[in-house]
């Protein structure tokens, strides 16, 4: 037997865009799960939340964002302070290397403020597309596409991209959406895959997108097993 034809490029957009849609309707408060209050609480979270949960993240960051306020405060850290605040985030010497070079970097080249383009984002010290587009969609309201895990999993199972590359995905999804559309559509599918479309498990038979998911069936599918599945958040 002959595999399904894939779909034409008009039927894919309509489809996507109908996900986005519904995602819009099922997660209407979706946002960025790191607590911030500029810019730059922003990008040090974002670096700070790698390999880790955004829960994690944000039980170090009140202690670090009062002792630590500018670029200059980053730049002049002690090495042995700021890794007490943020070991629990793991990584914690490479990420304190990179958080006291990134606020050299943003004193010499940018007058201690964080750029707001994402060519300059991703000169940065521990600064790549990923955490670049973070802080442009929801510090400076400049859509971008977040590729995190959660992002590349639906996206894949979703039929928009075969790629695994981060930035090739980045792009190929780009295209299926308006440009406005790119930062809330990366939260909701964040939110999607965080509460329903897990990785080992998704929770297929109590997703209400189900009907629109060309991987439905690849979870349990039967509703009473599924909703066990659900996680209902906050995760921050």
């Amino acid at each position: 037997m002959n595999p399904p034809e894939p779909p034409s490029r008009t039927a894919l957009v309509r489809r996507a865009r109908r996900i986005n849609r519904e995602l819009a309707a099922l997660y209407p408060d979706a946002h960025c799960e790191l607590n911030f209050a500029s810019p730059l609480e922003l990008l040090v979270a974002t670096i700070l939340s790698a390999q880790t949960t955004d829960k994690r993240v944000n039980m170090v960051t009140p202690v670090l964002f009062a002792r630590y306020k500018s670029a200059a405060d980053y730049a002049a850290a002690d090495r042995e302070d700021m890794e007490k605040i943020i070991q629990s985030t793991g990584f914690y010497r490479a990420k304190t290397a990179n958080l006291i070079a990134l606020g050299q970097a943003l004193c010499d080249r940018y007058g201690g403020e964080v750029p707001r383009r994402l060519k300059d984002l991703v000169t940065l010290p521990g600064v790549g597309r990923k955490t670049a587009n973070v802080v442009l969609g929801n510090a400076f309201g400049v859509p971008g596409i977040t590729v995190d895990t959660h992002f590349g999993r639906l996206a894949t199972r979703f039929g928009w991209t075969t790629e695994t590359d981060p930035v090739k995905i980045e792009f190929e999804v780009g295209a299926l959406f308006p440009r406005s559309e790119w930062t809330m559509l990366s939260h909701r599918l964040i939110w999607h895959g965080r509460r329903i479309c897990h990785a080992r498990r998704p929770a297929c038979g109590a997703c209400p997108i189900a009907r629109l998911c060309p991987s439905f069936g690849i979870g349990p599918v039967d509703e009473e097993e599924a909703r066990k599945l659900v996680k209902e958040g906050p995760f921050s």
